[in-house]
């Protein structure tokens, strides 16, 4: 007997392209003295979890998802080069991707546990 395990994504995205962080980074090219074009609204950074959602039934597994999840959203969201504070736009923009990769999986154990990590900061 086959049986066939069945994968699925979930894609953890940046926001489109805000003031804020059109003026977050016009700040940071000036300070290093460089200059670069803002990323097109379409070309929103974008890191693809997959996952099984066989594993969404353990506790393991639904914490391992999650921390998936954060690692991404830091992929997707990182700090500017010599900067060693993550700035608010940073966090914002990370916390966002946790919240909108979690909504698209829907599953009421991830949820739980994003509340839990949300409420403690």
């Amino acid at each position: 007997m086959i049986h066939e395990i069945s994968t699925k994504q979930v894609a953890v995205t940046g926001p489109k392209v805000t003031l804020l962080m059109v003026l977050c980074g016009v700040v940071g090219a000036i300070g290093a003295g460089a200059v670069s074009a803002a990323p097109v609204a379409d070309d929103v950074p974008r890191q693809v979890v997959k996952y099984s959602p066989a594993t969404l039934n353990t506790d393991a597994g639904v914490r391992s998802l999650y921390h998936r999840i954060v690692k991404a959203a830091e992929e997707v969201c990182p700090i500017p080069s010599g900067t060693r504070f993550v700035p608010t736009g940073v966090a914002e923009c990370r916390a966002e991707s946790v919240a909108r990769a979690v909504r698209q999986i829907d599953n009421p154990h991830l949820a739980a546990l994003y509340e839990a990590n949300f409420k403690r900061g």
